[in-house]
């Protein structure tokens, strides 16, 4: 089957999810620049949340644009990814409301690990269906990156009890890994041209 409306289904998750983390930022009710102390550690679960949400769609899109076409494996391995990113404004402003505590940075984690290891799934659902030969299996090669992401999210969730403000750093150096955007499949797909 095609995969349209799979790339339109996932769009529109996440163009939702967004939505239900910026609504979190809350008006304050002064009138200063004051009033806007509260809000820092909010904003600051929200920036580092839309920037992950970005990534993910970013290279859902370059993912889905190096095969042709979908089966049932992939529409739920596809769910599954979609269902721990769908989580991710509950850990956010969790985490923020409480101003970076230990178990909000924590439960942060196991969602970035799990939604981690949804992608990885959907990536080897989409390499069985599509071939070890394909660009995609090409472009994807061992996935140091992935596994690298998901070993650190797995490292950071104890810290997280230990010092928060360093299982935090731990999830922002995943992001830097990632925020440039993977050219990998891009690549191959221009060499295969």
């Amino acid at each position: 089957m095609g995969k349209g409306r799979l790339e339109a289904f996932s769009d529109g998750v996440l163009a939702i999810i967004i939505t239900i983390m910026v609504l979190e930022l809350q008006v304050p009710h002064g009138t200063d620049l004051r009033a806007l102390r509260p809000l820092i550690p909010v904003f600051l679960s929200y920036l580092l949340s839309f920037v992950f949400i970005g990534i993910y769609w970013n290279n859902h899109h370059h993912l889905l644009h190096a095969v042709h076409h979908v089966s049932g494996p992939t529409l739920w391995a596809n769910l599954h990814l979609l269902f721990w990113l769908s989580l991710i404004p509950f850990v956010t402003a969790w985490m923020g409301e409480n101003h970076f505590s230990a178990w909000p940075v924590a439960l942060y984690g196991v969602v970035l690990l799990a939604a981690g290891t949804a992608y990885y799934i959907l990536v080897r659902v989409l390499i069985r269906r599509h071939g070890a030969d394909s660009p995609l299996a090409v472009a994807v090669g061992s996935d140091f990156k992935g596994r690298t992401s998901v070993a650190i999210y797995a490292a950071a969730i104890p810290l997280a009890f230990v010092r928060p403000w360093i299982a935090c750093a731990m999830y922002v150096a995943v992001a830097i890994i990632w925020l440039v955007p993977d050219r990998r499949i891009e690549r191959t797909l221009a060499a295969r041209s």
